[in-house]
């Protein structure tokens, strides 16, 4: 036989794969009428490992396992889609959707972590035109300021194009009652920043927030005898350096700051790349979706079993929804057991997404349902 031989035959298996794939699927179709009637729920663990123990009957079935344990995956979220799965997610999301204004809101009380100057504040004034900014020192303190009502929305940096997450705010998203209901994506521009009159040549040390820093790492290795300190925001280093009696420090921050605290800057663009962008979530205490809403965030955690990340992925990608990002970070006092975030393009507006959501809510104790926004430029 050759090749073109060989593929003929595996067309003619793959035809019948098909075939009782499809016929599995119409009798899904019976399976979820029951359930619904009787109110039995999708997952049936059970059931499931019936099946695989029946036939996996050899030591080179793992390929057959996993493929049964997919079959299993797009039969439940099918199941789901057919029952119109309502749960205590899928009524919130309803109920959001029914009561979210048309046009996201031009003046609110928001909170920002920094000090005038910051670039929250720079993505605050993006996205609210009149904004009651309250500044506060540190994330934890944004978040609670949210979910106190304090604030109506809350702005937090997630993520740099050039240096990465930001660690300390994915780790407070486990623990924090909150919803995302937009966010925005701001080109970041660093410049250093000293007292009048002060030469380049005269600094000793510069100040400013860890990522900045490491945004500006080729700049400040160049520097001479310069001792690199961290702060805990970018315009508070500019505050800092314009109280402060000594002439030598200077600040990494945005140019603007230099009117706001009657600096020079000393270096424009000092930035390692100029496509240099920060994605900033904006929160609220109860959820909210507006119209034209298109990413999804959630977060989960995944049993220790071979292919269970992968299984969860495959769901996504039956239903064609694009993941644009996927975070591990490590759950603090649980060995090697870690909280997965994702982010991907879809709308609850969409029966099917919102069956997958109701149904990975109620087969996975740790799911949160994190928002359905728009993100901004």
């Amino acid at each position: 036989m050759n090749l073109n031989d060989i593929r003929k035959e595996i067309d003619s298996t793959d035809n019948q794969i098909a075939e009782l794939i499809h016929k599995r699927m119409e009798i899904i179709k019976k399976v979820a009428e029951y359930k619904k009637q009787t109110g039995t729920g999708v997952a049936d663990k059970k059931r499931e490992r019936e099946i695989l123990d029946r036939i996996c009957k050899e030591e080179s079935d793992d390929y057959l396992r996993l493929v049964f344990l997919t079959i299993f995956d797009a039969s439940r979220s099918y199941q789901s889609y057919l029952m119109g799965n309502k749960n205590e997610l899928s009524e919130r999301i309803t109920k959001a959707l029914e009561e979210t204004p048309q046009l996201f809101p031009r003046k609110a009380t928001v909170a920002c972590q920094g000090v005038e100057g910051a670039f929250s504040q720079q993505a605050c004034n993006r996205l609210f035109p009149i904004a009651n900014i309250m500044y506060f020192s540190d994330f934890d303190l944004v978040f609670k300021a949210v979910e106190s009502g304090m604030c109506a929305y809350g702005l937090l940096p997630l993520e740099n194009s050039s240096y990465g997450s930001v660690g300390e705010v994915y780790d407070l998203m486990r623990t924090k009652n909150f919803n995302i209901v937009r966010s925005i994506r701001l080109h970041i521009h660093h410049a250093l920043l000293a007292k009048k009159g002060v030469k380049l040549d005269e600094v000793t040390e510069v100040l400013s927030i860890d990522p900045a820093l490491g945004q500006c790492g080729e700049f400040l290795r160049n520097l001479k005898n310069v001792k690199i300190t961290t702060f805990p925001n970018t315009a508070a280093a500019a505050e800092y350096v314009s109280k402060s009696p000594d002439r030598g420090v200077a600040a990494v921050c945005s140019p603007s700051c230099a009117d706001y605290y009657g600096l020079d800057v000393l270096k424009d663009g000092i930035q390692d790349s100029d496509n240099n962008y920060t994605r900033f979530i904006c929160i609220s205490k109860k959820p909210e979706i507006y119209p034209g809403s298109n990413r999804i965030s959630l977060m989960l955690s995944l049993p220790h079993e071979p292919g269970s990340l992968y299984r969860l992925v495959g769901r996504f990608a039956s239903l064609g929804l694009n993941l644009n990002k996927l975070e591990s970070r490590t759950i603090s006092g649980k060995d090697f057991s870690f909280m997965f975030y994702f982010d991907f393009e879809g709308s609850v507006v969409d029966e099917r997404v919102k069956a997958l959501l109701a149904d990975l809510s109620e087969s996975n104790h740790s799911f949160v349902f994190l928002g359905n926004y728009l993100e901004v430029n």
